[in-house]
């Protein structure tokens, strides 16, 4: 089980929550978020992957940020179909980036339908279940995790949506399911100010996550 801080935007703060070493940092490559990301990414430790959150990109431009900025990870959190991200995989193919991990998001209300999911299981190597909310992530808010008592599926997923301090009880309680959580993704509730993280709490999170 790991853990991916997302949202991150500052070179000394990414320094300082890079040396917490989660497993997972992310990056916004969407304009429209006050979590963007335009800088060059400071030198993390190898143990560390850099994912690239992108929303209803070009393929183009995905793979231009990878070479840029050496991502080890993909996350579509926009409206991205089946066969964009078949073509996506493909272009890695080519590339011989078949080691980039590709992870698509679905944004979860009460009412999800599961069998979406289904299309999407040979073109991603993980799912990412987040709030359905106005903006594509970052709303600060979770959904009721029962619904994941409907997962249909084996493939491990990222669990996402406003998770702060106050749900590590609950999350340490749905690692101890039969659910294939595969990370834990926390962003706003671990926040200064919009991109800026408090190292302290992310500190606490990595301490209080039961990952045995």
């Amino acid at each position: 089980m790991g853990i991916k801080i997302c949202g991150m935007k500052y070179p000394d703060n990414i320094l300082e929550v890079g040396a917490l070493l989660p497993d997972y940092m992310g990056f916004i490559f969407w304009k429209n978020s006050a979590r963007f990301f335009d800088g060059l990414i400071p030198n993390l430790p190898q143990s560390i992957k850099k994912v690239g959150v992108f929303v209803n990109e070009t393929v183009e431009n995905i793979i231009e940020k990878i070479q840029k900025h050496d991502l080890q990870a993909i996350q579509l959190h926009g409206k991205e179909s089946v066969e964009f991200c078949l073509n996506l995989k493909t272009e890695l193919q080519i590339l011989k980036l078949v080691q980039i991990e590709i992870i698509k998001v679905f944004s979860v209300a009460d009412d999800f339908d599961f069998s979406v999911l289904a299309p999407f299981e040979a073109v991603c190597d993980y799912f990412l279940f987040d709030t359905k909310g106005k903006l594509p992530g970052g709303n600060g808010t979770t959904f009721d995790w029962k619904v994941l008592e409907n997962y249909p599926s084996t493939k491990p997923f990222f669990l996402s949506g406003g998770i702060g301090i106050e749900e590590m009880d609950a999350v340490n309680a749905i690692l101890k399911t039969n659910l294939p959580v595969y990370a834990i993704d926390v962003n706003s509730k671990f926040e200064i100010e919009p991109g800026l993280k408090n190292v302290q709490l992310c500190k606490d999170a990595l301490k209080r996550i039961d990952i045995n």
